[in-house]
């Protein structure tokens, strides 16, 4: 059994494209068959080697890993020109010459009678020996095929016009390559989005004027904005990959992206094996999905909680060399992790609230300093300097109780030390368990963070 992924390297591989790829990806699995990725890249002009390798790093941050390919359809050109011929030379396709202008003309006037605008067959009995190539769409009779998501469609052949299957220099059109390429692969599921619906009657007298067996057919709804528009950059349709540079683990995404128009009862959060278990096409619904920036974000949230360390060690590697944090210059990476992952919706703010760890600062928030550091918070901090410049043990316990020591001499509540206290280890005030954080960053550097409070104390009062 046999599935594809066949994108257009015309731009990123975005959400919608990414989710076509799970689905295939998934349905494969699923059946044990077979994930094939192809590049579907005749549209010389538009096609770039950038886009190209944009799905494929986006592929391979999904971990949606090809069985076969990726096959790009560039390498294919002698057999679409052979299957070309074929169709001319069974009286299944014909040349033709019409201009621009004609079809322009044609398409005004059927759409000023309020017709369907489709091309009237000018060309058919010409006998012509150039221009581009056209299907010989049979005129009668339906087209009629069960979709695994849609249920049965049926479309009359009298909709449909002799569509191009050859442009005038001899390059295939898509109807005619995909077709071609999912035959020769064996494509056992074509699983695509349904702005493909349209196409799929064309394709299936494509594959019938051929003599050749059809695969099944799945189109996926589409994906709208939260506000029920059609996706677009502001409500995240963006680039698989800018995902991951905004700190979103590729599980999280994937499971998010499984969610949008799929679902297993009330169940929200599935780990890659449990999808594949669950996951049929039978259960993808047939209405749009609405994507949600917030939910990502929560799921994203719930993964980093519970991700494994080592996972998470790997996965914040790019982000911490992206913002030049050496983690070799301070605590424990794993322990540092597990301080911060119930605190961390994304793995950009877990590396900005590591940096506390490695590296020194040079001032304080300014708003919250001048709310912390008052002459008041002086006797406080002069009290923790002395009594952790003493301390032999540091461990978050003895810590601890040092500032419960300094609550209780001082007779202030816990704030009074521990706000103070924790502007001075982080620089920004955000910081987790004080006892811990000031563990992981250190004694020399707590000391020396808790000198540079005392400064700007002093330097304030003057």
């Amino acid at each position: 059994m046999k599935s594809r992924f066949a994108p257009s390297p015309t731009g990123y591989l975005h959400i919608g494209g990414a989710r076509t790829a799970l689905f295939a990806w998934l349905w494969a699995k699923k059946n044990q068959g077979t994930f094939v990725l192809r590049i579907e890249d005749t549209d010389r002009e538009r096609s770039t080697q950038q886009s190209v390798d944009a799905i494929l790093d986006g592929m391979k941050w999904l971990g949606l890993e090809y069985d076969e390919g990726p096959y790009y359809q560039t390498d294919r050109f002698d057999r679409y020109k052979a299957v070309i011929q074929q169709l001319l030379d069974k009286d299944k396709a014909y040349y033709c010459e019409c201009s621009t202008e004609r079809l322009q003309a044609l398409r005004d006037e059927l759409m000023a009678k309020g017709e369907k605008a489709k091309y009237d067959g000018h060309c058919q009995h010409k006998n012509l020996t150039s221009g581009v190539v056209r299907f010989r769409n049979p005129t009668d009779g339906n087209v009629v095929f069960s979709d695994l998501v849609k249920g049965e469609i049926s479309v009359h052949n009298k909709e449909l016009d002799d569509l191009i299957i050859a442009r005038s220099d001899g390059t295939p059109t898509y109807n005619l390559t995909v077709v071609v390429d999912d035959h020769d692969m064996e494509i056992d599921a074509v699983i695509r989005g349904d702005d493909h619906i349209n196409n799929t009657p064309r394709q299936i007298n494509l594959y019938q004027a051929l003599g050749w067996n059809l695969p099944e057919f799945a189109h996926l709804p589409m994906i709208l904005g939260s506000d029920g528009a059609r996706l677009s950059k502001r409500h995240g349709a963006v680039s698989v990959m800018a995902y991951r540079d905004a700190g979103f683990l590729p599980e999280a995404l994937l499971n998010y992206l499984v969610r949008l128009g799929w679902s297993h009862g009330d169940q929200e959060v599935f780990s890659l094996s449990k999808m594949i278990e669950l996951f049929d096409l039978k259960n993808v619904n047939k209405a749009p999905g609405s994507f949600n920036q917030d939910k990502l974000l929560w799921l994203n949230q719930e993964y980093i909680k519970t991700a494994d360390t080592k996972h998470l060690i790997d996965q914040l590697a790019w982000h911490l060399n992206a913002q030049s944090v050496d983690v070799n210059n301070g605590a424990d990476i794993s322990k540092v992790i597990d301080a911060l992952r119930e605190r961390s919706k994304t793995l950009v703010e877990m590396v900005n609230n590591m940096k506390m760890f490695y590296q020194d600062f040079d001032d304080f928030d300014e708003k919250l300093a001048k709310k912390q550091f008052k002459s008041s918070a002086r006797p406080v901090i002069t009290a923790l300097l002395e009594k952790y410049t003493q301390l032999e043990d540091w461990s978050s316990e003895a810590i601890h109780y040092v500032v419960k020591q300094v609550c209780d001499e001082q007779d202030v509540g816990f704030g009074k030390v521990g706000q103070p206290f924790r502007l001075a280890l982080s620089g920004t005030g955000n910081a987790g368990s004080i006892d811990v954080v000031a563990e992981l960053v250190g004694k020399e550097r707590t000391i020396a963070r808790l000198n540079m409070a005392l400064d700007y104390i002093a330097h304030r009062s003057n």
